[in-house]
């Protein structure tokens, strides 16, 4: 039994954290959470917190929680329904439905097999700049990376990859960081998803000196 039907019987989550595969009964409004929520699912299209979520459908956090775990177990077919072609996800914080992996390259082709436009090489160093260095100004990363980085910084920013978070303190020039659609486009929750890579990366200081002698 999906949460589509009238049934308020949802897939609970098991004591791990992981959603069970064995229907339960959960309190009677969870059912119609999990309708309400797919409604607004339906329509976002960017990642939305559960408490905003929550608020959305005037449910209570915890109800919100356990519709969202129920409806994962369904579309997943972990209850008497069909594996779905799309998928209910947490990725930068929030919820969204996104296509199944496996059926990205039908989508593509539906839509016109257009891939979508690549960040260029300078554009993704720059980009891993600002993301283990923030809060970072231009110029420091154009000392790290040794050439200007003005128009890919602007590249980025209209991206909507990065953004301005601040401004140094002592020179007043802006301050940038990666943006929440970063986090999205990567697939993680935090920035402490990334790699551990940060005390690996020199911050340029030694070949600007040198360049400059």
């Amino acid at each position: 039994m999906t949460v589509d039907e009238t049934s308020d019987d949802v897939a609970a989550p098991a004591a791990d954290g992981l959603v069970s595969a064995d229907p339960v009964r959960w309190p009677q409004d969870v059912g119609s959470v999990a309708r309400r929520l797919e409604a607004i699912l339906l329509m976002i299209d960017e990642p939305h917190s559960l408490v905003s979520l929550a608020a959305a459908v005037n449910a209570p956090v915890a109800a919100a929680r356990a519709a969202l775990q129920a409806l994962v177990a369904d579309y997943d077919g972990e209850s008497d329904g069909p594996r779905r072609g799309f998928e209910l996800r947490e990725v930068g914080g929030g919820w969204r439905l996104y296509v199944r992996e496996d059926y990205d390259p039908l989508v593509a082709e539906f839509l016109g097999g257009q891939a979508p436009s690549r960040l260029s090489q300078a554009a993704l160093e720059t980009l891993a700049v600002i993301a283990y260095k923030q809060p970072v100004t231009r110029g420091q990363v154009a000392q790290i990376r040794a050439v200007n980085v003005d128009s890919v910084v602007r590249t980025l920013v209209s991206r909507g990859l990065i953004t301005e978070v601040g401004q140094d303190a002592e020179t007043g020039a802006i301050l940038y960081g990666t943006s929440d659609a970063l986090l999205e486009h990567l697939g993680i929750n935090s920035l402490d998803d990334l790699p551990h890579i940060s005390p690996l990366l020199d911050d340029g200081s030694r070949g600007f000196d040198e360049a400059f002698r």
